[in-house]
């Protein structure tokens, strides 16, 4: 069974940065595609950012284009997170997801279509 940690959360100012990892133990990462989620207190979960297998084909969501940035380092089995500008609104418990992509590096699921879950981070953005 794949397994999944999240790293890289904390409390940081309006406007500041942090970088969320990714890892997997027992099994690499290489032929899964990785997305990124959210779960604010009172809403419901949604996607943040998600990577092909290769690295070549990410998407983000609106809300955040622009100032987070989606990496995979496969040779670390570990995908990352860059999150900059970051606002009060970007508060949330943040969750990484695989899903096996069958060998197609091009490959991003739906948000619903992830099958393999982390425990998540928290991160928040207050002054």
């Amino acid at each position: 069974q794949l397994q999944l940690v999240e790293s890289g959360g904390g409390l940081v100012q309006p406007g500041g940065s942090l970088r969320l990892s990714c890892a997997a133990s027992r099994f690499t990462l290489d032929y899964y595609a990785i997305g990124w989620f959210r779960q604010a207190p009172g809403k419901e979960r949604e996607g943040v950012s998600c990577i092909s297998m290769s690295g070549a084909n990410t998407n983000y969501a609106d809300s955040v284009k622009g100032r987070f940035t989606i990496s995979r380092d496969n040779a670390k089995n570990t995908v990352y997170l860059q999150m900059d500008s970051l606002k009060p609104e970007d508060t949330a418990v943040y969750y990484c997801a695989a899903k096996g992509s069958m060998g197609r590096r091009w490959y991003l699921p739906s948000w619903g279509e992830y099958d393999h879950w982390g425990q998540g981070t928290q991160v928040t953005v207050s002054s």
